[in-house]
């Protein structure tokens, strides 16, 4: 299992750095469809994680999956409850048990973040998702002025120790599915970008609209304050190894949501930083380009070559593969709409031609164009397989491209809340040796950090 494993890594990190691997690496990003092929409802693997890792490890095992992620039903319900977050509809309660969890926007007049509040977050962005944002957006959280109560005080502990325990399952899950099945676990880390944040948790989609059209200067001002904090989360999150990409979901930057002058303006001058300094650390992103991109491929070709993988969900396949095709690897491409009503034969064509089209000359990843949940087929899912594994053999495999060279980059974000330097002068004369107290502090105030910043971008 150990051997099938290394050539199954060969593989897919020779894709990944746009080399010609002995063949098509397959990398599902399979979510509710693991619980429907292991006989689970969305409700069991949405609310019991555990139950969504033995999903992913009886797919990972039978369909011959050479890299995937661990768990891609990403948001555990158990932690959103506990949590007491407002906008996620849980299956079983806010919809059926065999729905996949919903997203659930406010109205314009209840977004979670007033317009009148972007000096708030600019200004300090951490103490806003605490002191302003949570208690909005949580049932539990007592809002500012109101005692703290014992619901407010259980929400905190729970919520935090829920996610200290999800997190840390993942490295065993990571195991298992090296030991058991030989795959790879397909990424590691998180990111968004600030523009995206904006949209998804603070302002809402419409209201960020009509702050693009009347205070785009706010908007930016705003986007640059979430930046350096967003590198962060995404460079601590990494692999340290810095083999496995980390994934950006991209959402409101595509066609139709925002114009090209706001994704020239706004949205990229506040992503690209964040690409290109976790790129001189040697760290890979995988573009998760959700919708339609066209519009944008030639920004995304003046990166540096290998810097990113590219995931095509709407976009023109051809245009793709001519703008960014042979400059770095492509993966995607299968319509979730074909997965779901389709024949097995006519996946297997679509297969065939992706193959063909996109991974002639390498650096192509098989995989569905968006999340596959539970409305695929099992049959075309083996079907997805069976054709990467006949149509994918390469005839003169290559190395992938070497690392670019690691330069260190300093965050401007500090990763503390509540800095030392203000806690120091509510204490008496210290007799000990300062430097231990700092660093414990800082520490443990990471953790405080963590917890806010990966509720924004996580759950």
């Amino acid at each position: 299992m150990e051997e099938l494993y290394q050539q199954r890594l060969a593989r897919y990190v020779t894709a990944l750095r746009n080399g010609v691997p002995d063949r098509v690496p397959l990398r599902p990003f399979a979510a509710e469809i693991t619980a429907k092929y292991a006989g689970y409802t969305c409700q069991e693997v949405t609310h019991d994680y555990r139950k969504a890792f033995d999903a992913v490890i009886r797919c990972c095992r039978d369909f011959a999956w050479d890299a995937a992620v661990p768990n891609m039903v990403y948001v555990w319900t158990g932690l959103t409850q506990a949590a007491g977050l407002r906008y996620y509809g849980v299956p079983g309660i806010d919809v059926g048990p065999d729905v996949a969890f919903q997203y659930r926007e406010p109205a314009e007049a209840q977004a979670f973040m007033k317009r009148e509040e972007y000096a708030e977050l600019i200004e300090d962005p951490t103490r806003f998702l605490y002191q302003t944002w949570l208690p909005r957006v949580s049932s539990e959280i007592s809002r500012p002025g109101e005692p703290a109560s014992y619901r407010h005080n259980l929400a905190l502990v729970k919520s935090a120790m829920a996610m200290l325990g999800y997190f840390s399952a993942f490295g065993p899950q990571v195991e298992c599915m090296r030991r058991e099945c030989g795959t790879v676990s397909a990424i590691c880390g998180m990111l968004k970008a600030p523009l995206d944040i904006l949209a998804d948790k603070l302002r809402g989609y419409i209201g960020l609209a009509f702050d693009l059209k009347e205070i785009p200067e706010q908007v930016l001002a705003a986007s640059q304050a979430l930046m350096p904090h967003l590198g962060r989360v995404a460079l601590t999150s990494a692999d340290p190894a810095r083999v496995l990409p980390i994934p950006i979901w991209m959402h409101r930057g595509s066609t139709p949501f925002i114009s090209r002058d706001h994704f020239d303006s706004i949205y990229w001058p506040t992503l690209r930083p964040i690409v290109d300094a976790l790129r001189a650390q040697g760290n890979q992103v995988l573009f998760y380009a959700e919708g339609n991109w066209d519009a944008h491929l030639e920004r995304f070709a003046e990166l540096p070559a290998g810097s990113i993988v590219y995931h095509i969900d709407r976009g023109d396949l051809e245009k793709t593969r001519r703008v960014l095709g042979g400059r770095f690897c492509l993966s995607g491409g299968l319509s979730n709409a074909l997965l779901s009503f389709a024949k097995p034969e006519q996946v297997r064509a679509e297969c065939r031609r992706l193959i063909e089209t996109l991974g002639a000359e390498g650096g192509y990843i098989m995989d569905a164009s968006a999340i596959m949940q539970n409305d695929a087929a099992i049959e075309n899912l083996r079907a997805m397989a069976e054709a990467t594994l006949e149509y994918g053999v390469y005839r003169s495999p290559s190395s992938p491209s070497p690392p670019a060279a690691v330069t260190p980059v300093q965050w401007p974000a500090d990763g503390v809340c509540f800095p030392w330097e203000q806690k120091v002068r509510e204490l008496p004369s210290l007799s000990g040796d300062p430097f231990l107290f700092r660093k414990i502090w800082d520490e443990l105030e990471g953790n405080a950090y963590t917890y806010i910043w990966h509720l924004l971008l996580s759950f």
